[in-house]
């Protein structure tokens, strides 16, 4: 029997390309809401864990189980230089960046800290700048720059300038962070890695996450972490960390990279700060002073102006994307 004049057929083209936009709209709220919500399911975790232990059991387990799914499945083994070049990104990725990022939320709150990751968008074009045969941003990226590191300053300068200052040695520690984060993003795009990403992003956890546990036990963490004083609260956070922050938005984020335009993949480098600074706000108590609000507008305005900026060479049209991996 023929189908009716202006009757969609199930499985055409329509409803193929509907279901497409359905999976990419929700790829997108997990990258936007997931990763921007990390922020406090940190400050949570680390109530009642140390917070080197606590990254490198979330690393640990988030990549554990999914290597070992991969290679149960067939996945090629990696070779010893794939393994070499994914423990030096692990290293950068999640023993300093991610690891610093969870140390420093003891002394800074999430929203501040979620406004000085996101200048990683910005340090990111600084490296491409200065690394060898790295391209010249134009005048519309500098631009982004110059008003990035203002909101930066602003956020850490005097406390006269409408609220308390973030505090210095926590915001060193997340400027160090996000560096490390972007150049581990440009080094990731000219090196022999796995050709699954998700296998990648198992192998550089393993390493970071064991990392992150030699450096809480040679920090004295080991004796500051009390079983029976680890609170329900901090495993559920911990818990959501591994489940949604890890894997489930890292599996979005990836099939972002292969089905949407890089720049629009890079909108969540200014839609998780915007969502973690709501729900510090809601959830932690934490006040949206003046300061923190107009920073938040400078940082992200720049990041926008940086995102959105022509490139001058098409090989490097994805450099501010950044490296697959979470908050």
């Amino acid at each position: 029997m023929g189908t009716l004049p202006g009757r969609r057929v199930p499985g055409g083209p329509l409803a193929q390309a509907h279901a497409s936009r359905l999976r990419l709209t929700v790829a997108f709220t997990v990258v936007y809401i997931v990763w921007g919500s990390t922020y406090l399911a940190i400050r949570l975790a680390i109530d009642s864990f140390p917070p080197l232990l606590m990254a490198g059991t979330r690393h640990i387990i988030a990549g554990v189980f999914p290597f070992l799914l991969l290679r149960f499945r067939g996945t090629p083994a990696p070779t010893r230089r794939q393994w070499l070049t994914c423990a030096f990104l692990g290293v950068l990725l999640l023993s300093v960046s991610n690891g610093g990022l969870s140390w420093a939320e003891q002394i800074v709150p999430t929203g501040a800290a979620s406004l000085l990751v996101a200048t990683v968008s910005l340090w990111m074009v600084l490296v491409e700048w200065v690394r060898p045969g790295g391209t010249r941003p134009g005048l519309r990226t500098i631009l982004g720059l110059a008003l990035g590191f203002a909101g930066l300053a602003f956020l850490v300068g005097p406390s006269n300038l409408g609220g308390a200052r973030v505090n210095l040695l926590g915001a060193a520690v997340l400027v160090l962070s996000s560096l490390a984060w972007a150049v581990a993003s440009i080094f990731s795009k000219h090196v022999d890695v796995p050709r699954s990403l998700l296998l990648v992003a198992a192998m550089e956890s393993l390493v970071g996450g064991t990392l992150l546990w030699l450096a809480g036990i040679a920090s004295g963490e080991g004796a500051t972490l009390l079983v029976q004083h680890i609170t329900l609260r901090s495993i559920l956070a911990l818990a959501y960390l591994i489940i949604f922050g890890s894997w489930l938005g890292f599996t979005a984020y990836s099939y972002l990279l292969r089905h949407a335009p890089p720049n629009r993949v890079a909108t969540y480098a200014f839609v998780n700060p915007v969502v973690a600074l709501f729900l510090g706000w809601a959830f932690a108590g934490e006040p949206l002073t003046p300061r923190t609000l107009l920073a938040a507008a400078v940082i992200l305005t720049a990041v926008v102006l940086v995102i959105t900026a022509p490139h001058r060479d098409p090989a490097h049209a994805d450099d501010v994307v950044p490296s697959p991996g979470e908050p």
